[in-house]
This record gives structure tokens, sequence and C-alpha cells, in this order.
């Protein structure tokens, strides 16, 4: 198996729980725009919150909460970036993904990627009418 997003490598954690993380991202992969819930995603796995939780530190080092806010942010970047993509606005996308605090998700997008979202979009229609 390759390194997990964060940086970990699959083969440290146990091969149960790597079976539980896998078919966890499978679901969120699944449903890239839906606000999926913690107890969704332990009926999926087959754990309880406590299991699903242990699994995801032992293979991400990190929560499952934590794991599905990075995914979120990160389909927000990829659909503000993706210039091919009709006109849209930052609050739609984020809404889409299920930010509706517009201020805590702003500071989440600008810790995780180190701009504002609506710099990102700004950059991806730049780049469209200059291509």
């Amino acid at each position: 198996m390759e390194d997990s997003p964060s940086g970990l490598n699959w083969s440290t954690a146990s091969p149960s729980r790597r079976l539980v993380v896998a078919r966890a991202e499978s679901y969120v992969r699944a449903h890239p725009d839906a606000a999926v819930p913690i107890a969704t995603l332990c009926r999926v796995a087959g754990v309880s919150e406590r299991g699903l939780r242990n699994a995801f530190r032992s293979v991400h080092g990190m929560s499952p909460k934590q794991y599905l806010l990075i995914e979120r942010l990160q389909g927000v970047r990829r659909e503000l970036t993706d210039a091919s993509r009709r006109p849209t606005t930052v609050t739609h996308v984020a809404a889409t993904y299920g930010f509706f605090e517009l201020g805590r998700f702003a500071a989440s997008y600008r810790q995780a990627f180190g701009e504002a979202p609506s710099d990102t979009l700004r950059a991806a229609t730049r780049r469209l009418r200059a291509g």
C-alpha cells in the first residue's frame, strides 16, 4: 500500500484497521459533496465510533472528523481551481460541500492551503481568461 496523505505509512497500521479506513474512505469518495456523519461511517465500516477513531489515528494520524474536513476542503479547492467549469462563487461551492459558516470555512481553507478561497477562484479565472 502507499503512504497516506498525512505521510503515515499504511503498513504500520494493522490490516483490520486499514480495512476499516479503506471502507470509510471509499464511502466518502463515493459521496464527495455530502457532509457524511460519523455514525454513517461507523455503519459502513462495521465498527463503533471508538473503533473508527482508533483506525483513523493508526492509519492517518488524525481523527475521522479531521479527515472528513480535509477531504471536503480538498473538494472545494478542486472545484475552485477547475478552470473548465462554468462561472461560480465561493459561497456556492462551499455550500455544495456542506460549509455553511463561511467565516469558519474561509479560515479553515486559508489554514489548509495558505490562501483565501476567493484568491484560488480568482487565480483560476485569470488562467481561464489567459488560456
